[in-house]
């Protein structure tokens, strides 16, 4: 017969936790013990508690992964919390626009050709203020004259504040060229229908924002933000590809000439708008 203590020791060189200890000692004392002298008996009992021992460690591996996975998604969460964040409304309101100039959605390279000829876009011309993404088509590196006006304000005062040039990585696109995007870019705006790109009439300018320190982007927010409650422009913060998106009003021309000094929001105000957003 083994006794309590012969049990107790087997179970230390084991390596078992309490809550096996605990059941091998009641077991013990009640004579349970009296018939496991075969070494089969033994190697029941073992198996037995091997089985009773697994559930136990195996909720402890999954449960120690939660917290850490759940920090990681606070974290990403509170990087992203943009002034200007992408919606169908904001889609509605670009063609709107559109819609009320009665601009065509550019269909192929012929009918931007022929936009061009009529001087209805115009080109973007990099300077000391402005560059391109190198790898937009030259093809494309134009707008209409009154997005070329905003950008040429825009980089003037970035580049005045920063000593840097902002980077335009896309313009003018055909509806063509926007399907054939679609097929390798999930998040881009459809070819066709009420919320289709306002990329196809050559309003709207995409403004590099990968790269740019907390205060270039807060700069840059609150000169749109500015020109937004005018009703001049239609801005996004654009996740995936991390752009400014920015569609500009035909009414952008007769405010400029009006205007003598930059467009800057009072910093107050709109830091103001920022924390009631979040």
């Amino acid at each position: 017969m083994l006794g309590p203590k012969v049990g107790y020791l087997r179970f230390r060189i084991l390596g078992y936790n309490k809550r096996s200890l605990r059941l091998w000692r009641g077991l013990a004392f009640r004579g349970y013990f009296v018939k496991i002298g075969t070494p089969r008996s033994i190697a029941l009992v073992l198996m037995v508690f091997a089985v009773l021992c697994a559930p136990a460690s195996g909720l402890r591996r999954t449960t120690s992964k939660h917290p850490h996975h759940f920090r990681r998604a606070l974290v990403h969460h509170l990087r992203w919390n943009p002034m200007f964040r992408p919606s169908h409304d904001s889609l509605l309101r670009q063609n709107e626009e559109i819609d009320r100039l009665d601009l065509p959605r550019i269909y192929d390279d012929d009918e931007l050709e022929q936009l061009k000829l009529t001087e209805a876009l115009v080109p973007i011309n990099s300077s000391q203020y402005l560059r391109f993404d190198p790898r937009l088509d030259p093809n494309r590196r134009y707008c209409r004259p009154w997005t070329r006006d905003f950008l040429e304000d825009l980089s003037e005062a970035y580049y005045r504040r920063f000593h840097d040039q902002i980077q335009v990585n896309s313009a003018v696109r055909t509806v063509l060229g926007q399907r054939r995007l679609r097929r390798h870019n999930r998040n881009a705006a459809p070819e066709t229908g009420e919320t289709a790109s306002s990329h196809l009439a050559g309003l709207t300018v995409d403004i590099q924002r990968r790269g740019m320190t907390r205060d270039q982007v807060h700069f840059v927010e609150r000169y749109l933000f500015y020109l937004r409650a005018l009703g001049l422009v239609e801005p996004e913060e654009e996740r995936r590809q991390w752009v400014f998106h920015v569609m500009v009003s035909d009414q952008y021309k007769d405010w400029r000439q009006t205007q003598t000094i930059r467009p800057m929001a009072p910093p107050m105000q709109v830091d103001a708008v920022q924390a009631a957003s979040e």
